[in-house]
């Protein structure tokens, strides 16, 4: 109107921002933007899952399920947990999706640096201690649980274990996530040294299977992958293929 100072283009958006508004459909008297949006938006994407590694004679085979949430929302069904950090060097990610996918780049960037100084492919323990040494120097600030697996010349088929915190162990047989809970139990009385790719390969995505059934934050479709000499062989079981072992 004539006469009366105009707003400036910034006043007036926070005056129409601290405006109540009504909700036509819900009813619902909201007070600032950030109401607009469900609660879920704002929630850390985490792979809340189930992972798993395994030894054999010859190589390891590596296993996750492909499910990704923020809060009770699903926002990704067929996410792929299985990042490639060299040729014939994988890890398995648990926790904050952000903070294992900043890690798995970091420590794929530093070993391919690593490998053209070597002139070689690079260690699996060496690939296994960079990520221990993220995972602890940043351990106030991440929350990631990481399986690093793979093949070298040197020591052959190797499972890792980098859990929250920053610790690392060498195991025979891994298993992290949230679904990891249902399946210890499962892994203690059926594996056993000794066993070749296709058993290992059965016994993951059995083992993946269960947990699927019986955690919240786990399911989608089985992703598997074996790692050898020979290099990685990868596979996919969809949802309706997987073994059941509910009655209901």
């Amino acid at each position: 109107m004539r006469g009366q100072p105009l707003l400036s283009p910034v006043i007036y958006r926070e005056k129409m921002a601290a405006a109540p508004v009504m909700m036509p459909y819900f009813g619902q008297q909201i007070s600032s933007k950030s109401d607009l949006v469900p609660d879920w938006t704002r929630q850390e994407v985490s792979t809340g899952t189930t992972i798993m590694a395994v030894e054999y004679d010859g190589g390891v085979v590596i296993g996750a399920d492909s499910r990704t949430t923020t809060g009770a929302y699903i926002a990704n069904r067929v996410t792929d947990k299985l990042t490639r950090i060299h040729d014939k060097i994988y890890c398995c990610r648990s926790g904050s999706a952000a903070d294992t996918q900043a890690i798995a780049e970091v420590v794929a960037y530093q070993l391919g640096f690593h490998s053209i100084e070597l002139d070689e492919p690079p260690l699996v323990e060496t690939a296994a201690n960079l990520f221990r040494a993220s995972c602890y120097r940043y351990r106030e600030e991440l929350t990631a649980g990481i399986l690093v697996a793979g093949w070298d010349k040197r020591k052959g088929g190797q499972v890792y274990s980098v859990p929250i915190g920053g610790m690392l162990v060498r195991q025979p047989v891994s298993v992290g996530g949230s679904g990891s809970t249902y399946i210890y139990g499962f892994m203690d009385a059926n594996y056993k040294p000794g066993m070749n790719k296709e058993q290992c390969m059965e016994i993951t995505a059995a083992a993946l299977s269960l947990a699927m059934e019986r955690d919240g934050s786990s399911g989608g479709v089985v992703r598997l992958a074996s790692i050898s000499e020979e290099g990685v062989e990868r596979r996919v079981i969809l949802g309706n293929q997987l073994p059941k072992f509910s009655t209901h």
